[in-house]
């Protein structure tokens, strides 16, 4: 347990889950999309669905999806700066089967064309849990150093990543995979014990089967 769990995170707003949280989700959202979203659909479960409005809860995930801060005091003006940034974001009620209440489902669009989907929940004091990448399984909290990386099943990709980061004195805390099918695309998750340099990202994206890196610094 850390202080945050006692006292709670520094943030604008008047729920830890429903706005911390939610600009905590947000941000991954739009740093797995790696450039300015123009469209943002967000599905909204549970309690976060029935109280988002009175809460923040929108403004919390837009301002995230635009890489504020759960501190930043812009979060309250979100909506407006999101429609002056060209940003496009839409919210509905969803219900998902065994989620936790308050689960936000994110689909991006970049300027590129680019798409990513995130599932998210926010479960107290400000902590997260994302559970779902291009619907597949992940489990990543946003505490630790996070590899999140896209890649073609084939034999001896993981080892590839594994030495790689062992190469760099990078050392892992935790591993997941998930993939959708035998030989198709999969994705790993990768908590590591200290930073990450941009470069060395941009290096491990270059190895065989990658399709890409993206590096999450502690939310």
């Amino acid at each position: 347990m850390n202080v945050f769990d006692i006292i709670g995170p520094v943030m604008i707003g008047p729920s830890s889950s429903h706005t911390a949280g939610a600009v905590r989700i947000g941000r991954i959202a739009g740093a797995l999309l790696g450039e300015p979203a123009v469209s943002a659909q967000v599905g909204l479960h549970g309690s976060f669905a029935k109280t988002y409005k009175g809460h923040g809860t929108d403004k919390a995930l837009a301002a995230g999806i635009m890489g504020m801060l759960p501190s930043d005091g812009r979060i309250r003006h979100s909506l407006d700066l999101a429609e002056e940034k060209g940003l496009d974001i839409s919210f509905q009620e969803v219900f998902i089967d065994g989620a936790h209440p308050n689960t936000a489902q994110i689909t991006l669009c970049g300027k590129s064309g680019k798409t990513i989907s995130v599932e998210g929940a926010s479960v107290g004091g400000g902590n997260i849990r994302i559970c779902k990448v291009n619907g597949m399984e992940v489990e990543i909290s946003g505490e630790s150093t996070t590899f999140i990386i896209l890649h073609n099943d084939t034999p001896g990709c993981i080892a590839a990543v594994t030495r790689f980061l062992a190469q760099q004195n990078i050392n892992i805390g935790s591993f997941r995979l998930s993939r959708r099918q035998k030989g198709g695309l999969a994705v790993m998750t990768l908590e590591v014990d200290s930073p990450v340099t941009a470069s060395l990202n941009q290096a491990l994206e270059q190895l065989p089967n990658i399709i890409s890196s993206t590096v999450l610094a502690p939310q």
